[in-house]
């Protein structure tokens, strides 16, 4: 269950990588969306994002931190140094480690039955949305798109 989110806004937010335009790497963020932006950063982690805008707009939304309800064997045998449940997936970093995912899913179409799928609840939890500036990063950081479940102890940083 995804937990903690982050907005890049495109051609005016400096933080996004669209923010400089089309290039190889940003292509996806200017498609349709539902399409996975996962790109390698720190030269060891892979982010994931899911392109939120219409086609041609570009904007993202970087999946930050999941609750893990199955697979926990498996996550744990690709994080094994994680100390707890919690940690598994507490983390942009983390969470694509502990999922599996790598950059052969940039622009597939995460709406649809696939490696990674990602879907509406059938009946959605009862929760409350905080907002927060973004984190770890250095321009626009003070811009309020960070989105997490109030008191969920999966998130990356509480």
């Amino acid at each position: 269950m995804i937990v903690e989110v982050e907005a890049y806004l495109g051609l005016a937010d400096l933080a996004a990588h669209a923010s400089r335009g089309v290039t190889g790497r940003t292509r996806v963020l200017f498609g349709p969306p539902g399409r996975a932006y996962v790109y390698f950063i720190y030269g060891m982690y892979e982010c994931l994002n899911l392109v939120a805008e219409p086609d041609g707009v570009p904007g993202c939304v970087l999946i930050r931190a999941a609750e893990p309800l199955a697979g926990i064997p498996i996550m744990r045998r690709r994080r094994p140094k994680a100390r707890s449940v919690e940690d598994l997936a507490s983390g942009p970093g983390k969470l694509t480690t502990a999922l599996g995912i790598t950059r052969r899913l940039y622009g597939a179409d995460l709406t649809r039955p696939g490696p990674f799928t990602v879907r509406r609840w059938q009946r959605e939890p009862d929760f409350e949305v905080l907002t927060t500036p973004r984190i770890g990063i250095r321009r626009c950081a003070d811009w309020p798109l960070r989105f997490l479940i109030a008191g969920n102890r999966f998130v990356s940083r509480r």
